[in-house]
């Protein structure tokens, strides 16, 4: 991976693999290459293989260039019903939450984007409001819940940003989404582009829902999308597990960590 600001480029030597990935295994070749790799993994164990586990050998960013004015972080779902003690979802997620150091690692991934000149996008869930998918044809089991718990009510503390993720000035703040996916029926493609954002590097919450579907979409639409493992969570470690080493290698083209982003923010610099 190699991180640069227009007319200087930066390599970034802490990024490298964690064993020799297999020629076409690079984010040049794109998504059916992970797709093939991921099909492969499925069938043979690494045991079987005498290999690491295949989340460790997938090579996380390596292969192309995120020009720093083209890169946009998408911070997804930042409410205190998720990520604060108190609110209504964080005793679902606050097991995985702990373990992966989330709240840390979303507050280190947004400062230093902020202090690189990154675009951050924040990508908020609807608020619940009184009749929200009363009447509905189809409201998915997501809905459903929102409609009972009420989460992420408009008005209440529920429904604010939890302090150290708040927008801050020059922050991009987009329509609500009703769903999973941060680009249905928003404004967050149209933003994007006006700001000319070809990769987006995708937090938050949560990894198997929100995350994937706005990734997802995203490659849908052509943009280059980074997941980063230690930055969401999930409702289980399977949970978890799918979003990153079976679903994300289908179609996101790096799957990073914290660490390796944070490093590659500060040698562009």
């Amino acid at each position: 991976m190699v991180l640069m600001r227009a007319g200087r480029t930066k390599s970034l030597s802490r990024l490298r693999p964690h064993r020799r990935a297999r020629s076409g295994t690079g984010v040049h070749h794109g998504r059916e290459q992970a797709h093939t790799d991921a099909q492969q993994s499925r069938r043979t164990k690494p045991a079987d293989r005498g290999e690491q586990p295949w989340h460790e050998a997938h090579c996380a960013m390596t292969g192309t260039s995120y020009e720093l004015s083209r890169v946009g972080i998408l911070l997804v779902d930042p409410y205190n019903d998720f990520l604060s003690e108190g609110g209504k979802i964080w005793p679902r997620l606050k097991e995985i939450a702990q373990r992966v150091g989330l709240l840390d690692n979303l507050r280190a991934v947004v400062a230093a984007a902020r202090e690189a000149g990154i675009q951050v996008f924040v990508v908020p869930h609807r608020q619940w409001q009184p009749g929200d998918y009363d009447d509905w044809s189809h409201p998915n089991p997501t809905q459903r819940g929102i409609q009972e718990r009420h989460t992420f009510a408009k008005g209440s503390w529920g429904g604010e940003w939890h302090p150290d993720l708040a927008p801050q000035d020059g922050d991009i703040v987009v329509k609500e989404h009703w769903a999973q996916s941060g680009f249905a029926n928003t404004d967050l493609d149209l933003m994007l582009r006006q700001h000319g954002i070809t990769h987006v590097i995708i937090i938050g919450l949560l990894a198997n829902t929100c995350i994937e579907s706005t990734g997802r979409y995203a490659m849908e639409l052509g943009y280059h999308v980074t997941l980063v493992r230690d930055a969401t969570a999930a409702f289980t470690a399977e949970m978890l597990h799918a979003a990153h080493e079976l679903n994300g290698p289908t179609y996101a083209h790096a799957i990073t960590t914290t660490a390796e982003l944070l490093a590659a923010i500060r040698s562009a610099q």
